[in-house]
């Protein structure tokens, strides 16, 4: 009895719990906002493509032509290097030492030529005593000849001393040069952006993926935008472009053409890695803007939208060749 009545109970319960299931999943979800609204490009027929903020004159990497570790970091970022401006230096201490030697060596070699020169002064005029005697009774021939051999090998090695000062010499140049090597200067004028080294840290030569120190000028801001090979045709310099920073379409400024690198290269990912690649390739062209108009930062990337002329639909083409 108690069964029956259970059971009819059960499926009503049932039954309302499917119900409001139910009711529930056929409910609208409000649809999400995003965050921030994609820039629109403002031309009716245009390009659009990927771009990054760089320096007028390139982001500079600069690194170390002779490895060691690093003694002094002279600038920090912000700051505003002059051109030949020391940037850090490389520990000399081996250097200079190996200097004191090869300046040691010089006196020596200088030394040495004056020693070769009292030697032909002396040998000479043992020679001039007997170079016009007539008398072979009083110096035999081979006593002459052999003055005069005598002579001829105090000139040779007086010239040999001088020619070991001049290799002291160019040690001394070659080992002042690396010396100068080792401290770092800027190769132009601008500004510091990086600096990822350090007193007691170790300097590496060669092509790093993170350079020692990278330097740009900011006066004036390039982006350099990507252009897929496929809508390279339709790109025309020196057209109206403008550019929207990301995260912020209201943040938009127009920018002026500047130049095209004509070697169409693999697509980066825009990392900074020059070894990610992929298979599109890309047209660079490169704007400038007055780093003024928008807050925008090197290395920050952007949204570019490149004005060209309208093209015929294909209906309209081919209307217009009937």
């Amino acid at each position: 009895m108690k069964l029956t009545r259970v059971l009819p109970a059960a499926a009503v319960v049932g039954l309302l719990l499917a119900t409001v299931a139910a009711v529930r999943s056929n409910t609208k979800k409000p649809a999400s906002v995003p965050v921030a609204q994609p820039a629109e490009a403002p031309f009716n027929s245009y390009i659009g493509g990927s771009g990054i903020i760089e320096a007028s004159n390139q982001n500079i990497s600069i690194g170390t032509s002779l490895p060691g570790i690093v003694k002094t970091v002279a600038v920090k970022v912000g700051d505003r290097a002059k051109a030949g401006q020391p940037l850090f230096q490389i520990d000399d201490r081996e250097l200079r030492a190996d200097l004191l030697v090869k300046e040691a060596a010089l006196a020596k070699a200088e030394a040495a030529v004056q020693e070769a020169v009292a030697s032909q002064a002396d040998s000479r005029s043992q020679y001039d005593l007997v170079r016009n005697n007539q008398d072979s009774r009083a110096v035999s021939v081979d006593d002459v000849q052999k003055r005069k051999n005598a002579l001829g090998l105090a000139d040779a090695k007086v010239f040999s001393a001088q020619v070991a000062v001049k290799a002291a010499q160019a040690d001394i140049a070659s080992t002042r040069s690396s010396i100068e090597r080792l401290t770092v200067r800027a190769p132009m004028a601008g500004e510091v952006l990086q600096v990822n080294v350090r007193p007691g840290e170790y300097a590496a030569t060669g092509a790093l993926s993170t350079p020692l120190i990278r330097l740009g000028s900011q006066e004036e801001l390039h982006i350099r935008v990507d252009i897929d090979e496929n809508d390279a045709w339709r790109f025309k310099p020196n057209t109206r472009a403008t550019v929207f920073l990301r995260g912020n379409r209201d943040l938009k400024t127009s920018v002026s053409f500047d130049y095209v690198e004509p070697y169409v290269t693999p697509k980066t990912s825009l990392t900074g890695s020059s070894s990610e690649r992929v298979d599109t390739r890309v047209l660079q062209v490169i704007y400038r803007f007055d780093r003024r108009a928008i807050p925008a930062y090197v290395g920050q990337q952007v949204d570019v939208f490149i004005e060209t002329p309208e093209t015929p639909t294909a209906g309209a083409a081919a209307g217009g060749r009937s």
